[in-house]
């Protein structure tokens, strides 16, 4: 066989796109919950943002676009590898903190507006964290019924769940809370049945119990959505967002807000931060980090 002395490779791109894949809720590289993000999705169909975030096969893959609001700082898409999502919480602060890696100046000083399927989403800049304004949660009750079915979908007694809610808060999720943090870590949730059990419209089953007191944090959380395509969730925004809306309803902690865990069962040690404000908004935030930086190409 003849030795191969030169092999030329033609390579026709059409589109280079700057592409950050972001670490959320967590300064340590890898620790939280990767969203990745592409940063011109202008040009790009509906049927290329999803092939990419099925290919990504991320929980969540965001496209940034022009506004159509001229409030907007910038326009965000958010894509699961199975469908697009009107809303969602750590792709939220992910994309926010990459676009200003990127360079964007927002039009006002400390505070980003994002368009997306849910509306207008304000996001703040506290040193160095970014917090979203939760939309407005809503909360549908859960049947006797229900409740049992679920909670022997997660591994758990009736007994075990001390509340629980259907909470839209943009993305819908079932929330439960445990009587104990403790039981979360020994839950053993039948994904066919919690897809089963999830209604149309909803994600899966986000799952909570009060941390004991003296803990860096007072809540710890696990979501489980496999109808998403997404068995367990690393560090999920928009359940720790359903989180707070349930336990501001039901005044589970008298504090002006709280830090949650997430991420533990799956190698992971994500930190959200929740702020409740008098006039009955929800602040949701914390740290990101970028862990891959560079071009995606077409």
């Amino acid at each position: 066989m003849e030795p191969i002395h030169h092999i030329s490779l033609e390579v026709h791109t059409v589109k280079q796109i700057p592409f950050q894949q972001v670490d959320v809720f967590s300064s340590v590289p890898f620790k939280g919950n990767p969203v990745a993000v592409i940063l011109d999705g202008n040009g790009l169909s509906d049927e290329q943002m999803q092939s990419i975030a099925n290919w990504t096969n991320l929980s969540e893959t965001t496209f940034v676009c022009e506004p159509t609001d001229p409030r907007a700082d910038y326009r965000l898409r958010i894509f699961s590898p199975q469908s697009e999502l009107p809303f969602a919480g750590h792709p939220t602060i992910g994309s926010a903190y990459a676009v200003l890696k990127h360079g964007l100046k927002p039009k006002n000083t400390g505070r980003l507006i994002q368009e997306c399927g849910k509306g207008l989403i304000s996001i703040f800049m506290d040193e160095n964290r970014l917090f979203l304004t939760l939309p407005n949660p809503v909360l549908k009750e859960i049947t006797n019924v229900d409740q049992t079915e679920l909670a022997n979908a997660i591994g758990v007694s009736p007994d075990c769940v001390r509340a629980s809610a259907i909470v839209d808060v943009g993305v819908v999720w079932i929330t439960l809370q445990l009587t104990d943090s403790n039981l979360l870590r020994r839950l053993q949730p039948q994904m066919e049945r919690i897809a089963a059990l999830t209604p149309p419209g909803a994600a899966g089953i986000t799952v909570f119990g009060l941390t004991p007191s003296g803990e860096e944090t007072q809540i710890e959380v696990r979501s489980f959505a496999p109808g998403e395509g997404v068995p367990e969730d690393p560090v999920c925004g928009s359940g720790n967002g359903c989180v707070a809306a349930l336990a501001r309803e039901f005044k589970l902690l008298d504090k002006p807000g709280y830090i949650a865990s997430q991420g533990r069962c799956v190698g992971r040690d994500g930190r959200v931060e929740v702020r409740f404000h008098d006039d009955g908004t929800i602040l949701l935030g914390g740290h990101a980090v970028t862990c891959i930086e560079g071009k995606l190409i077409l």
